[in-house]
């Protein structure tokens, strides 16, 4: 049996179908014991009322949820009274983020860096959080040089942060190397591997444009192979993605966190095949 401790993403659904469907996978995914649900939030703070009816209705479940919190094109009295709405809710964890300008907009605000997010929350709510914050082995897209990125982490870590999650990869090397890095620099903080699944090609193409994942050229090659058949490319992305989970765990990532896009099916499979 697997019993590797587990964490989920889910974004807040848009329509009441949306919604429905986010309570099945989460009623799936739950039986999986994780150790808490994070919940995004929009660019800008688009999504701030979906984000927190989403994260209540999980607490009011029973179940451990972590709000994200992105500071760009933020005040501090909007984040304030955002952390005394959670903590009012007993919510004990957040995910502190720098965030994404919203499309067309120049960046204000009282934040520029998750690091100043980071400190403010520790100065407003002391440790009544644990906060988790953002981690990238192929480094952030932004990035001026990997020396930098893994400086950027340490200040998160010094500002507060107890620990991180990481961006997706498909490179188990490039997380082992990563935590060494960040044990060379004195960040010493949990650092847990983010895995997302295989859908399809188009969608994963588009999503590590955005975010600097590197898909490796074998992967890529095998995955455009099966064109339309979607059911082989799914069934050979749980096969990949099984044995990059069974290979960080066995080495000793601490945890797993599972980019859901509020579905279980393949996850449920992946979860099932690791230790198998």
């Amino acid at each position: 049996m697997n019993t590797t401790t587990l964490s989920f993403e889910f974004f807040p659904p848009k329509t009441a179908e949306g919604m429905d469907n986010l309570r099945q996978t989460r009623a799936e995914l739950a039986k999986f014991n994780p150790e808490f649900f994070s919940v995004t939030f929009g660019a800008g703070g688009s999504t701030r009322d979906r984000t927190m009816d989403t994260v209540l209705e999980i607490q009011q479940e029973g179940l451990q949820a972590a709000p994200h919190i992105s500071c760009i094109s933020s005040s501090k009295e909007e984040i304030r009274n955002l952390l005394q709405a959670y903590q009012a809710q007993g919510i004990k964890r957040l995910v502190a983020l720098r965030g994404d300008v919203p499309s067309g907009e120049v960046s204000s605000g009282d934040f520029r860096y998750a690091m100043e997010l980071v400190a403010f929350i520790r100065a407003e709510t002391g440790q009544h959080f644990h906060i988790e914050v953002a981690a990238y082995p192929e480094f952030h897209p932004e990035a001026r040089a990997p020396t930098a990125d893994l400086l950027n982490l340490k200040r998160k870590v010094d500002a507060g942060a107890d620990s991180a999650i990481t961006q997706y990869f498909y490179n188990a090397d490039a997380y082992f190397r990563f935590i060494e890095q960040c044990a060379a620099n004195g960040i010493n903080i949990p650092i847990v591997p983010g895995i997302m699944p295989i859908y399809n090609i188009t969608q994963l193409a588009r999503f590590s444009s955005v975010c600097g994942a590197e898909i490796p050229r074998w992967l890529k090659m095998r995955l455009e192979e099966y064109g339309d058949d979607m059911v082989s490319l799914r069934a050979f992305g749980i096969d990949v993605v099984s044995e990059l989970c069974e290979t960080l765990t066995a080495w000793g990532a601490p945890s797993l966190h599972f980019y859901t896009l509020n579905r279980s099916g393949v996850i449920s499979n992946i979860i099932e095949n690791i230790g198998e």
